[in-house]
C-alpha cells in the first residue's frame, strides 16, 4: 500500500534561469522555422555565459531563416526576458551560431515515402502523468511553483516590482495526509534583486505573492517561507552559472512525483517524440482522468527511430482505477492514433507554439486559441469512453 501521509518537494525555475533562457531562445527558433514550413525539421541546443550566446544544432527549411536572423531572435528573447545588465545584456552578447544541415540518415529514416509512414526522430520512452491534485490535474507542487514564480515575473514585466531581476527559483514542500496535498509546509523562493535591496526588503516583496498563488488555508503558523536563503542574489542570470538547453527537465514535467523517460524537450519539432509523444501521453493521461477512469494514471509510449507506432503502451493507474489497465490499453490506442503523425496532425503540433511553454511548464495550462497547449485539453473522453464500451 502506498504512503498516505508524507512530505513531497518539487522546484521550478523562471524564464530569467540560465537554463531556461537557452529553452527559450531554441523554442523560439523552433517557432521561426514552423512558422514559415510546418514540415521544417529542428534540432537546437543553446548555450549561454558572460555576455555570450551559442547556438548550434542540424535544420532543415527555408534557406531564408538564416544566421543573421538566428542570431536576431536569440537576442529579441533576452531583451524580451529582461537582460540589459553589463554582464549578459541582449545588444551587448556576443552570438556564435554553429548550425548546419539536418542528417541525411535521419532524414531518410523519418520522412515518409512512398508506402513508408512518417517516422520517430528517434528512439526513447515517453511518460505522462494526471492526477486530481489541483482542477487542472496536476501535481500540487509543481503547479504552485510556477505559479509563484510567474506571478512575481508578471509583476516584474508589469513594472510593478522593478526591484526584481529575471532570474529565479521556487521550491515547494507539501505535507500530504490521506494521499491529499493538505497544507504547505515549507516554501523557498531565490530571485534575483537590484543591489540596493536586503533580504528583508526581498522577503516583503516576495511574501504577497505567494499567499496569493497558494489555496486558502494552506499557509499557516507552522509553515516556513525562506526568501533568498543566501542572504543576497544580485549576480544572477548566465554570468553566475552557465545555462544550456534541456537541463530542466523535471521543471519541464511532473516535479520529480512522476516518472520521467529523460529526453528534453525545447529545441526540438515535433517529428521528435521525445516531445511530441510527452504531450500525448500528458494528454492521454489527463483524459483518463477527467473521464473519471482514475484519480491518478501514469502512461508510457515508446518508440523506434524511423518507426512509425509505438513499440508498446503502458497504464498505471496506481491502484485508483475504475477500469482494466489492460483494457484500457487498448482503448488508449483505439481513441488515439498514436503514430508520429497521428500525434502530431491530432494536437496540431506543426504550428509555431513552443517558446511559450519553454518557461513554467508546457503541463497544467489552459488551451489556447491558436492551439498552444492543445495537448491539455480533455476533448476525447467520448472517444475514451466508447472505446471502453
Amino acid at each position: 500500500m502506498s504512503r498516505q501521509s508524507y512530505l513531497f518537494t518539487s522546484e521550478s525555475v523562471s524564464e530569467g534561469h540560465p537554463d531556461k533562457i537557452c529553452d527559450q531562445i531554441s523554442d523560439a527558433i523552433v517557432d521561426v522555422f514552423l512558422a514559415a514550413d510546418p514540415d521544417a525539421r529542428v534540432a537546437l541546443e543553446t548555450l549561454t555565459t558572460t555576455n555570450r550566446i551559442v547556438l548550434a544544432g542540424e535544420v532543415r527549411g527555408p534557406a531564408e531563416i538564416t544566421a543573421a536572423r538566428l542570431e536576431e531572435l536569440a537576442r529579441d528573447t533576452v531583451r524580451e526576458i529582461g537582460y540589459e545588465q553589463d554582464d549578459f545584456h541582449w545588444q551587448k552578447a556576443e552570438v556564435e551560431v554553429h548550425v548546419h544541415a539536418q542528417s541525411p540518415d535521419i532524414a531518410h529514416g523519418v520522412d515518409a515515402a512512398g508506402n513508408k509512414d512518417e517516422g520517430a526522430g528517434d528512439q526513447g520512452i515517453m511518460f505522462g502523468y494526471a492526477c486530481r491534485e489541483t482542477d487542472v490535474l496536476m501535481l500540487a507542487p509543481i503547479y504552485y511553483c510556477h505559479l509563484i514564480l510567474r506571478a512575481l515575473s508578471d509583476a516584474r514585466h508589469a513594472g510593478a516590482e522593478p526591484g526584481l531581476g529575471p532570474d529565479a527559483k521556487s521550491q515547494v514542500t507539501l505535507e500530504y495526509a490521506d494521499g491529499k496535498p493538505v497544507r504547505a509546509s515549507k516554501i523557498v523562493v531565490s530571485t534575483q534583486h537590484g543591489e540596493a535591496l536586503d533580504q528583508e526588503d526581498v522577503r516583503a516583496i516576495v511574501r504577497p505573492y505567494v499567499e496569493k498563488v497558494m489555496p486558502d488555508g494552506w499557509l499557516n503558523d507552522g509553515t516556513e517561507l525562506l526568501v533568498n536563503p543566501t542572504g543576497r542574489f544580485v549576480l544572477g542570470g548566465p554570468a553566475g552559472d552557465t545555462g544550456l538547453t534541456g537541463r530542466k527537465i523535471i521543471v519541464d514535467t511532473y516535479g520529480g512525483a512522476a516518472l520521467h523517460g529523460g529526453g528534453a524537450f525545447s529545441g526540438k519539432d515535433p517529428t521528435k517524440v521525445d516531445r511530441s509523444a510527452s504531450y500525448a501521453a500528458r494528454y492521454l493521461a489527463k483524459n483518463v482522468v477527467a473521464a473519471s477512469l482514475a484519480d491518478k494514471c501514469t502512461i508510457q509510449l515508446s518508440y523506434a527511430i524511423g518507426v512509425s507506432r509505438p513499440l508498446s503502451i503502458y497504464v498505471d493507474l496506481h491502484g485508483t482505477g475504475r477500469v482494466d489497465e489492460q483494457r484500457l490499453e487498448s482503448a488508449l490506442d483505439e481513441a488515439m492514433d498514436l503514430s508520429v503523425r497521428g500525434i502530431r496532425e491530432h494536437l496540431a503540433l506543426s504550428r509555431p507554439i513552443y517558446k511559450r511553454t519553454a518557461a513554467y511548464g508546457p503541463f497544467g495550462r489552459a488551451p489556447e486559441p491558436d492551439g498552444g497547449f492543445s495537448w491539455e485539453r480533455t476533448d476525447l473522453v467520448p472517444a475514451l469512453k466508447a472505446a471502453l464500451g
